[in-house]
């Protein structure tokens, strides 16, 4: 067998090989509908990400710690003044058997990141100046300003590369007609232009993936049909409860992020900054968080997580000094001086998605804001709504994450463009104590427009049956496919 041959044309081979071993396949249920697979282009949903991210290498990837790890590119170096990073990139060939050349991988990243334009993770990546050819296997991506986490935002899925609209691998998925699931196996290095690995037959096993509602993936596990479940938020966390440890372990990752709720119209009483404050006032987050008890789960009135490594701790958390009581009486004091002048004031529209967590999240919001005299109502997350729960988990852990989801480019109906200006001002500093300071303006500022009402950190939750390899709590909750494929030696 050729050494290039093209992994497309391969694939039909590696599943007759292991098609006689399926029974020694990894069972993994990932939350979400079929249709990721159908999904294509820059913004795809979480499980569309995962498959994105198993089937198409970007320069760096992710291990199951949520560690950076060599992929397209086998080294790189970092500049003494972190404004330029040089990559060496792997010998080997794209999926049509293309060698994997400097001029090949610069174009198809530049095509990456201007698809990105208009969303936050292009906001993040908006210090890059230039992606330049260095050597026949070497890049150059310069940067405005330093960008210390360059690595991991290269690492995400949206960063994957398709050459001629396929990806490199490392996996090649199928889905036969006669199986509820899809098969996902590591594609030999030699079918990549790499040198074989004498060992790849016995240390590689198929990964059989079900893209299911998330009641259907629990009770698949407690069934013991698959030995990993993962893709769990805050909205399916009380169905994690129902089995505890009886049948394995219910993993929490120790993600940071945004959950809260999104103010989306702002016709009306909420066209005032000080009345969606009095929202942000009224929530009793420490009752909303014991609804669910989960131990160290913590509340918060913040943007940007106080975990983040350039916090100043200057901002802190909002209301301190005033009870519970206090703030929600001058929120309703809001509310009644706006009756009082003639005002109307309609039942708001909540969405969120469907699910018991999401209908603890509601009763709580529902039964404060009545106490200030506001009245809502839960809408499907897809449809028209006032207010929307967003639920975020940071990619990366700087003030930057936060701020970009929130800026005027992402967020239409209330953003601060003074705090875009100060974040901007920060992406170009130089400095990192004077970048620190100007972030700390921004979430000043951005917090000021209460455009967004946080409540806690994020839920990501998964289940994992005791023995599996490749899996691993991590601070993203991102769980790649690929390393479960590999058995330990």
């Amino acid at each position: 067998m050729s050494r290039f041959l093209p992994a497309t044309l391969l694939l039909p081979l590696l599943l007759a090989a292991c098609g006689q071993n399926r029974e020694g396949a990894l069972a993994v249920a990932v939350i979400g509908e079929a249709s990721a697979f159908r999904e294509t282009g820059a913004r795809l949903s979480a499980p569309a990400q995962l498959l994105r991210a198993a089937t198409h290498e970007g320069l760096v990837g992710f291990d199951e710690k949520g560690r950076v790890v060599p992929a397209l590119a086998d080294r790189w170096i970092v500049t003494d003044n972190g404004r330029s990073y040089i990559f060496r990139l792997r010998d080997g060939t794209w999926a049509d058997g293309t060698r994997i050349s400097a001029e090949t991988t610069a174009a198809v990243l530049r095509k990456a990141i201007a698809a990105l334009k208009g969303t936050a993770l292009g906001l993040d990546l908006a210090a890059i100046d230039e992606v330049r050819v260095m050597a026949n296997r070497v890049i150059e991506i310069d940067l405005a300003a330093p960008v210390p986490d360059l690595l991991t935002l290269l690492a995400q899925p949206e960063l994957s590369l398709a050459y001629r609209g396929k990806g490199t691998g490392p996996m090649a998925l199928s889905r036969p007609r006669d199986s509820a699931a899809s098969y996902l196996e590591l594609i030999p290095p030699e079918a990549r232009g790499l040198p074989s690995q004498p060992d790849f037959a016995t240390r590689s096993r198929p990964v059989a993936l079900s893209l299911v509602p998330a009641a259907r993936a629990v009770a698949m596990f407690d069934a013991g049909d698959v030995d990993v479940l993962t893709g769990g938020k805050v909205d399916t966390v009380p169905l994690a409860g129902r089995i505890g440890l009886t049948r394995g372990n219910v993993v929490l990752d120790p993600v940071t992020g945004l959950f809260g709720l999104m103010v989306t119209n702002t016709q009306g009483f909420l066209g005032a900054a000080a009345n969606r404050e009095a929202l942000a006032m009224a929530i009793d987050r420490d009752a909303l968080l014991a609804s669910f008890n989960i131990g160290g789960w913590q509340p918060t009135t913040r943007i940007v997580s106080s975990q983040t490594e350039d916090d100043l701790g200057t901002i802190g958390e909002r209301w301190q000094g005033m009870t519970m009581e206090e703030r929600q009486a001058q929120a309703a004091s809001r509310v009644a001086a706006w009756k009082a002048a003639g005002q109307p004031l309609p039942t708001f529209n909540l969405a969120m998605p469907d699910g018991a967590g999401s209908t603890l999240v509601f009763d709580a919001v529902r039964r404060d804001l009545a106490r200030i005299g506001i009245a809502v109502r839960r809408v499907p997350e897809n449809d028209r709504a006032d207010l929307r729960l967003v639920d975020a988990a940071a990619r990366y852990a700087r003030a930057t994450w936060f701020l970009n989801q929130l800026s005027c480019t992402v967020q239409k109906a209330v953003c601060s463009p003074a705090g875009d200006e100060r974040v901007a001002e920060a992406r170009r500093a130089t400095d990192p104590a004077a970048r620190a300071a100007l972030l700390a303006e921004a979430e000043a500022e951005i917090t000021a427009a209460n455009g967004f009402i946080p409540l806690a950190r994020p839920l990501r939750w998964s289940m994992v049956r005791s023995g599996t390899t490749g899996f691993a709590p991590n601070p993203w909750g991102w769980h790649p496919l690929p390393p479960m494929a590999w058995l330990p030696r």
